[in-house]
């Protein structure tokens, strides 16, 4: 998306208590059940990375994201809140950061669910990919998959994307890129700071201070 700029199963989740270290956690208090269906073995839980972004009515439109992934997913692990130049076109500074969750839902169903969320909150069904926007929700990474359809990933913005790198660096610093293989934190490290300015600022959600330090 446009976020600055402008969307196997393997593996187990990291613990939330060593994949997030200079994040702020939430809790989710309203994590939705989902009754068990008969004939359904249980699906293993991957570790997925949304990163959301918006430039217009940007702090209510990153509440109303925060809430519905956290209505969806249940517990979330939160990034900082940075706020970022446009990328690709002439528009207004954007908010973005990332989010981290488990789900046992398909990459297809996730994707599906993830674009109505959009539509929810002001997306365009025709939108350009660079262009202003309410409400971005990009999907990162799912567990370590790496595949071309139902859409790429890893997401390529990670490696091109100081709004994407950042936060999801914050989040997991050890966790490896499925392609690069280098740690996050490490890419992190040695990307060029200067080819996009990007700031961390104060942000409040659900009783939660994201601040930046």
């Amino acid at each position: 998306g446009p976020g600055a700029a402008g969307s196997a199963a393997g593996g187990g989740p990291l613990p939330l208590d060593e994949a997030v270290r200079s994040c702020h956690i939430r809790w989710g208090g309203r994590a939705r059940k989902r009754a068990a269906q008969p004939g359904r073995e249980r699906q293993l839980m991957t570790r997925i990375y949304i990163s959301l972004g918006s430039n217009i009515e940007r702090e209510h439109h990153i509440r109303a994201g925060l809430d519905a992934l956290q209505a969806e997913f249940g517990q979330l692990a939160v990034s900082r809140v940075f706020e970022s130049e446009a990328v690709g076109f002439n528009g207004r500074p954007f908010y973005n950061l990332v989010v981290g969750a488990d789900t046992d839902l398909p990459l297809a169903t996730l994707c599906q669910r993830l674009r109505a969320m959009e539509f929810a909150h002001g997306r365009e069904p025709d939108a350009k990919k660079f262009a202003p926007r309410t409400l971005d929700l990009d999907l990162l990474l799912y567990g370590d998959l790496v595949c071309e359809a139902p859409l790429v990933l890893p997401r390529g913005e990670i490696l091109t994307n100081a709004f994407v790198l950042w936060p999801l660096a914050e989040l997991a610093p050890a966790l490896r890129h499925p392609v690069d293989g280098r740690p996050l934190g490490e890419l992190w490290n040695i990307y060029d700071k200067a080819s996009q300015r990007l700031s961390p600022i104060p942000f409040h959600w659900d009783a939660v201070d994201l601040q930046p330090h």
